[in-house]
């Protein structure tokens, strides 16, 4: 049964810009009501409105599906399953997945923080998608706790083996997404260098929160909204690193590691 407030709720938005992926259609398979597993400091979307662990059926695949229908021919470059929450949590994310795939013929990808990747039917529907970024902020309980805010009974521990799992499992493009909100010090930097050369990911995605955060949730804030036009209601921002330490960040994880890193600040347009 889906939890969708009785509303007329679109489940696909759109198309945002992202640094990552280019020009992305986002598919929300939450609904109205923000839910995820994590009430991050930074969350463009506000303070999450229901913060559990627990799978369901959120938005029925159909519903997606008829609301990809207005979008078509799909002139973009991915379709990205984000939206109003962790997109792991409903249980019919392999179905909504394979069937986006066979509706639009395009690659889809998939934003996660990774906190249900133990669970092997997460897994087995995450391995569909032709790109997963997963978030990894925190390389400690507590930087996972001061950040991230997790629900009870998630602890980094079970983050970090629930994704190594994944990344035996997986055969597409794994990107490991990590916002920095205070410069890291030696050992933090040092740390993070250790766990990617064991990951060993496809590219690492650095960023900043360029991005202001609602002071309530806010269902416009799943798309670009960083100017004030976009956006009005009342929203927090967050200082940011500089881009010299991205930047060089960056040039030193690549060094160590040979793994591609990428991040966004050089660009002049609005990022996701």
């Amino acid at each position: 049964m889906s939890t969708t407030p009785n509303i007329d709720f679109n489940s696909v938005y759109g198309p945002v810009k992202s640094w990552r992926y280019g020009r992305s259609l986002g598919v929300d398979p939450i609904g109205a009501r923000s839910t995820c597993s994590f009430n991050c400091v930074y969350c463009q979307l506000g303070e999450i409105e229901l913060k559990t662990s627990d799978r369901q059926v959120f938005v029925p695949t159909t519903k997606i599906l008829q609301d990809l229908q207005a979008f078509a021919p799909w002139d973009v470059d991915v379709i990205t399953i984000s939206g109003s929450g962790e997109p792991t949590l409903p249980l019919n994310l392999g179905e909504i997945i394979s069937s986006i795939k066979q509706l639009t013929h395009k690659p889809v990808a998939v934003l996660t923080n990774a906190t249900l990747l133990n669970n092997l039917e997460v897994r087995q529907a995450l391995c569909l998608a032709d790109k997963v970024s997963v978030k990894l902020d925190a390389i400690s309980q507590q930087q996972l706790k001061l950040i991230d805010r997790p629900v009870e009974g998630i602890n980094w521990e079970y983050i970090w083996s629930g994704l190594k799992k994944f990344r035996v499992e997986y055969t597409g493009g794994l990107g490991i997404q990590t916002m920095i909100l205070t410069p890291w010090n030696r050992e933090t930097k040092t740390e993070y260098i250790r766990l990617m050369r064991s990951l060993l990911p496809d590219e690492i995605q650095l960023n900043t929160p360029t991005r202001p955060k609602p002071l309530k949730y806010q269902l416009e804030a799943r798309g670009n909204h960083s100017s004030a036009a976009d956006r009005p209601y009342k929203v927090l921002t967050f200082r940011q690193v500089s881009p010299d330490f991205i930047s060089d960040f960056a040039t030193e994880i690549s060094a160590a590691t040979n793994i591609l890193v990428r991040h966004p600040l050089s660009h002049e347009s609005p990022v996701s």
